[in-house]
């Protein structure tokens, strides 16, 4: 039973997180790419205040896997950096905290660009 509330509480907080998204790109102007921004942006602040690693417990992969996890990832590390190495961890420890991440990403990208036509819709 606890594994099911786990999948639930992860469809909740990402299903949540997505439904806002939308309603930006529908009842907004704002672009997509800044909508996307803002979510990292925001997973950096709650991170930074110490907000959003509860409402991470909680919610597990529905709050790690979306943008706003990413930006809390980044603001963990810089966290983590700056007690380990001074004011210079403010400058690498988002970069090392996320580099799986965005290794991952640009691989697959590029894999991704390889085996389909990219461009533009029409």
């Amino acid at each position: 039973m606890e594994t099911f509330m786990q999948f639930v509480r992860a469809f909740i907080a990402g299903g949540t997180l997505c439904l806002i998204g939308q309603i930006l790109v529908d009842k907004t102007k704002l672009t997509p790419a800044r909508i996307l921004t803002s979510y990292v942006v925001i997973g950096v602040i709650l991170g930074g205040l110490g907000i959003y690693e509860p409402f991470l417990k909680w919610a597990g992969a529905g709050a790690s896997v979306p943008l706003t996890g990413f930006g809390n990832l980044l603001a963990k590390g810089v966290k983590t950096a700056v007690a380990e190495n001074g004011i210079i961890g403010a400058f690498t420890g988002g970069f090392t905290a996320g580099a799986g991440g965005i290794c991952a990403a640009v691989f697959f990208g590029y894999v991704v660009a390889l085996l389909f036509k990219p461009g533009d819709k029409s």
